[in-house]
């Protein structure tokens, strides 16, 4: 494990990225499939892309790029390349549709994108009601992609991008700690997603935190992490892509998760010793018949964040890996850990306690903290705080205080050991006849039945009691909605019981396997 002092020496993050080059640069970084990089080609081909943006196009320091790709090794390469020459990343999920991303691109004022090829068409029909001028295009067999607009356009391939660039000079480039190298958009779980300003300083900052609490776990260029989650998402790119890349560590790239056969097929040939997930990917890869003939003798850590870890996904990965799952908690305005499970040590229902330098507090609705094991809004205060929402001071004030604590919409409270339990969403809970239910709570009842596989739960109006209770569930064929009904009365007090269960084929769920209560709500 590398020192803390190792970590805080780099003020910025093109210095971070190139050390690590330096220091491991015949390991492997990345593998994807038959294809590897090693650290030597990740700075060479970074260096060559940062060039071409700076020498082929207008882009100076600050402005935004957009990149849009799955988990291929153009991500590395796109992302470091950007911060190398002074940009400020954006991070885009390839799925969204063109409405999600004219809001991205035209809040951030995104003036480059680095997008995956097959997906172009959605950016040429909105293209010219941004501010993009630069296209480079990723992920394409054959003839290079080309967009047709009403703008001129720089656009180009990125394997031609590199050609060009790799005799240039790059240019150095003074990134303050301070200023913003990443715009981490919400989910938009209140309204439109807004971007969460990240800084050199916050995203630093939290890497040596994370690293601190692996500390005996996790050793330097020893591991080889499984990365399902997508590096567009704020916990792969500062864990994966920043954090066990600067330990010389490897990370086996999946691009599409879902498809589970793929994605056995992509780990099989390694031995792997780390992988990160949430409950639907543990879930089914547990019930992959290819995954559990898997050699899991190598597999030493798991992580789980993003929702709240459930019995079942534990349970059958304990069956299946004979590993734990170490649970933590953060978010993307906190670059994003907050909290973690020591490794070996977890307190199961709990994220953890707060990493090394984050204070956590439980607060009331008068933002005054209440007594210890009291359920309250989870506030944050560390250096991994984000600066605000870009370009958006009223949202900003309404979550930051004058003294820097962090309003996180969790209600939670602080357990005897100081480890955390989340107990849900502020906007998720449900008012019953005027007694607060918390759906993670009924979620877990529901899920402890041997016939429910998923299950969400959520509030609807209601003329008796003002809110009631819904669950939505996938179950297997052999379910009984009367054997449910009878299981919820033995362990819920009557106000938390289901007033109505419905069985779906599938649940809404987010690019990360994130099941979406509010698309549910609005069905109902």
């Amino acid at each position: 494990m590398r020192k803390s002092e190792d970590v805080k020496a780099c003020n910025n993050l093109p210095n971070f990225i190139v050390q690590a080059c330096d220091r491991y640069a015949d390991k492997v970084a990345f593998h994807c499939g038959p294809s590897q990089l090693t650290y030597k080609e990740v700075e060479e081909k970074s260096r060559a892309l940062a060039c071409w943006f700076q020498h082929y196009t207008a882009l100076q320091p600050g402005d935004r790029i957009a990149i849009q790709l799955p988990n291929i090794l153009d991500f590395p390469i796109a992302a470091f390349a950007a911060m190398r020459a002074g940009l400020v990343v954006v991070n885009t999920n390839p799925l969204y549709t063109p409405r999600e991303m004219l809001h991205q691109f035209s809040d951030s004022g995104a003036k480059a994108i680095v997008i995956f090829a097959p997906f172009a068409d959605n950016l040429a029909a909105i293209i010219d009601n941004t501010d993009i001028d630069v296209v480079v295009y990723a992920g394409f067999a054959g003839d290079e992609p080309s967009l047709h607009c009403e703008k001129q356009l720089v656009q180009t391939g990125l394997p031609q991008a590199l050609l060009t660039g790799q005799d240039e000079v790059l240019r150095p480039i003074v990134s303050p700690p301070d200023a913003i190298c990443m715009l981490q958009y919400t989910g938009g779980t209140t309204g439109r997603a807004k971007g969460a300003s990240l800084t050199h300083r916050s995203v630093l900052a939290n890497v040596h935190q994370f690293e601190e609490r692996l500390e005996g776990t996790v050793m330097r260029g020893e591991e080889l992490f499984v990365c399902p989650l997508p590096l567009y998402h704020i916990y792969a790119f500062a864990v994966n892509l920043l954090l066990f890349f600067s330990q010389g560590n490897g990370n086996i790239l999946i691009p599409n998760p879902r498809d589970l056969d793929g994605f056995v097929s992509l780990i099989k040939p390694h031995k792997f010793t780390g992988m990160a997930g949430i409950n639907t990917l543990f879930v089914g890869l547990c019930q992959h018949d290819g995954f559990k003939a898997l050699d899991f003798s190598n597999l030493k850590v798991t992580f789980s964040g993003g929702t709240a870890l459930i019995d079942n996904a534990r349970l059958a990965w304990k069956e299946v890996t004979g590993g734990d799952i170490t649970e933590g908690y953060g978010m993307s305005e906190t670059s994003p850990v907050i909290s973690l499970n020591i490794p070996g040590k977890e307190h199961y229902g709990t994220v953890g306690v707060p990493l090394v330098g984050t204070i956590v507090e439980i607060w009331d609705v008068n933002d005054k903290s209440v007594p210890q094991g009291e359920v309250g809004q989870i506030v944050v205060k560390g250096e991994q705080v984000m600066k605000g929402y870009w370009n958006n001071a009223e949202e900003t004030n309404q979550v930051i205080t004058s003294d820097g604590y962090f309003k996180t919409g969790d209600m939670g409270k602080i357990l005897s050991d100081g480890c955390v339990q989340i107990v849900d969403r502020l906007k998720d809970m449900i008012l019953v006849s005027g007694f607060n239910v918390y759906p993670s709570e009924v979620e877990h009842v529901l899920s402890c039945h041997n016939d429910v596989l998923e299950v969400a739960v959520v509030g609807v109006p209601d003329d008796t009691t003002g809110e009631a209770v819904v669950a939505y569930i996938t179950a297997r064929e052999t379910v009984s909605l009367n054997d449910i009904a009878l299981h919820c009365r033995k362990n819920l007090t009557p106000y938390k019981i289901p007033k109505d269960i419905r069985i779906v084929k599938e649940l809404p769920k987010s690019a990360v396997g994130k099941i979406l209560r509010r698309e549910l709500r609005a069905e109902s």
